[in-house]
């Protein structure tokens, strides 16, 4: 019976120590998928953070304007796919160009198209909604380093029509000279109103921004400058 015992006792030390061994390898296991899960997390957030803070270019409508009114955005005429934000491609090491060697079609290509050295974003703003609407839309400089928006020019075509806007002159004087405006103040670069916006309506926007090549302040000092724009649209009036 001793014998018997001694037995029973090994065989439950051996099984003993490979359910420890196994416990061992399942927490580190679980340990790693702990690390993993929150690296994507921190990498997403990252990513968020870069692009709320950095990113090129964003649109966004009011949430409750979306689902109270209908009013939304989209990357096509066809508005397969709604939404209340939308996110241009950044654009990395931009290099100075001329406004004049920007191509042709900027207006005639949905969604991104930037080119090597600047940003081109189509978008639609559609009243998806059954009422009449009036709503307005404002450009803002949401981040900037280096004084980069000293050269920079932001092209916006509303429905075909484009406009370009730069800062005022260094010296106070006024638009530069490749400019139709001046941006609206030292945070806001434009904006634009439509009233009697009727149900299924839509409303073409096509925003180009590059570094103004011609422009006195474009100087080597601007070199490593960010710079964000955000456009915000909301409704001002239901009929």
């Amino acid at each position: 019976m001793a014998e018997e015992k001694k037995v029973v006792d090994v065989l439950t030390l051996r099984r003993s120590a490979k359910e420890a061994k196994r416990y061992v390898v399942v927490m580190r296991i679980l340990g790693l998928l702990v690390i993993l899960l929150i690296a994507v997390i921190a990498i997403a957030y990252a990513i968020s953070y870069f692009y709320d803070k950095y990113g090129s270019f964003t649109v966004k409508i009011n949430k409750y304007d979306m689902m109270r009114q209908g009013l939304t955005l989209s990357e096509t005429p066809e508005f397969d796919k709604t939404t209340s934000v939308l996110n241009a491609d950044i654009v990395y090491d931009m290099t100075n160009i001329s406004g004049e060697d920007l191509p042709d079609n900027l207006d005639m290509i949905n969604g991104c198209h930037n080119g090597e050295s600047y940003i081109a974003y189509t978008f639609y703003l559609i009243n998806g909604g059954d009422d009449t609407i009036s709503y307005e839309g404002e450009m803002s400089i949401e981040n900037v380093t280096s004084n980069v928006d000293e050269a920079v020019r932001v092209a916006v075509y509303v429905n075909g029509e484009k406009t370009v806007y730069g800062k005022t002159k260094s010296d106070g004087t006024g638009k530069e000279s490749d400019c139709d405006s001046e941006f609206k103040s030292s945070t806001i670069v434009m904006d634009t109103k439509h009233t009697k916006f009727e149900p299924k309506a839509k409303d073409k926007f096509t925003v180009v921004i590059w570094l103004e090549g011609n422009d006195p302040d474009c100087t080597d000092d601007l070199i490593g400058g960010t710079m964000k724009l955000g456009m915000d649209f909301k409704i001002i009036e239901t009929t």
